[in-house]
């Protein structure tokens, strides 16, 4: 499927679709009514990188070439009207670390080295900086705090959702800006469906026994001990127990896994793929 494709598919509205210049952006509609951020979620379309990786590749680290990745970042920021410098990049390791970002960290893991490891979610208030988190089949996670106008931008895949990572985000704000989860609109980006995810009994266990109120909303038992897992739902169920109210969550329509023309999915590609791109900033005052 392609952008426009995807554009006639998408008849229930929660996403934009900025097409008008390349590449095109995915951005949440409820977001996007929100004047003082900015955010998207990339697909595959409108980059400079080839092969496996064509086009719109975000990993230095998978074999694309670097010269590729730096245009691709470039025509982000362009699009985000803003400058690379301005990305801060996590380090995921499936953890539930989040950082606190400041100016001190602008261009991390673009243009310098990133002076922090095993980092799955930032946050940050000051204007500017560009929380950049990356995917092809986990989870991302907005948060945006409308009353101190303080944001969050996480990944979870399912080691992050069973460690509720969306809990944790919220944690984090709430000790460094005062978030007050009334005042917080949370998005839950496109990533893997429960039909294409199928998992192991040992990750089923841990996520009944994490969910036990929900364990037949989030697993359907496929026998010979395989179970469809349900990270969307999951992790609306992370956000609503953490305070959040559920009419303040979006949840996506769009699976990485049905769509590995239109998006990076590592299910999809057996590995052979780039990544996608969260993105989300607090717009610059003047």
């Amino acid at each position: 499927m392609k952008i426009e494709d995807f554009k006639k598919k998408n008849e229930e509205q929660i996403f934009v679709i900025d097409g008008g210049e390349q590449p095109p952006l995915l951005k949440y509609k409820k977001l996007e009514e929100i004047p003082w951020i900015r955010h998207c979620f990339t697909t595959r379309e409108g980059g400079a990188s080839k092969g496996i990786f064509a086009e719109l590749n975000l990993s230095f680290t998978r074999g694309d070439e670097e010269a590729a990745v730096r245009e691709n970042y470039r025509r982000v920021a362009k699009r985000m009207g803003t400058e690379v410098s301005h990305f801060v990049c996590s380090d995921q390791t499936h953890t539930t670390n989040v950082r606190v970002v400041t100016q001190e960290d602008a261009g991390a893991g673009v243009v310098r080295e990133r002076g922090y490891t095993d980092v799955d979610g930032l946050i940050t208030n000051e204007p500017g900086l560009v929380l950049s988190t990356f995917y092809a089949d986990c989870v991302p996670l907005y948060f945006v705090d409308t009353e101190h106008h303080a944001i969050g931008l996480s990944h979870s895949g399912w080691r992050g959702t069973v460690g509720r990572m969306g809990a944790a985000t919220i944690r984090a704000m709430q000790k460094h800006y005062g978030t007050d989860t009334k005042h917080l609109i949370c998005a839950i980006g496109p990533s893997i469906c429960q039909d294409c995810y199928e998992v192991s009994e040992d990750v089923a266990e841990a996520f009944a026994k994490e969910f036990p109120d929900n364990e037949k909303e989030i697993l359907k038992s496929k026998g010979s001990g395989k179970y469809l897992l349900d990270l969307w739902r999951a992790n609306e169920i992370v956000f609503m127990e953490a305070g959040v109210p559920k009419e303040q969550i979006v949840t996506t329509n769009l699976c990485t896994c049905c769509n590995p023309k239109l998006l990076f999915s590592h299910r999809a590609s057996h590995g052979k793929r780039g990544n996608l791109g969260a993105f989300l900033m607090i717009k610059e005052q003047g």
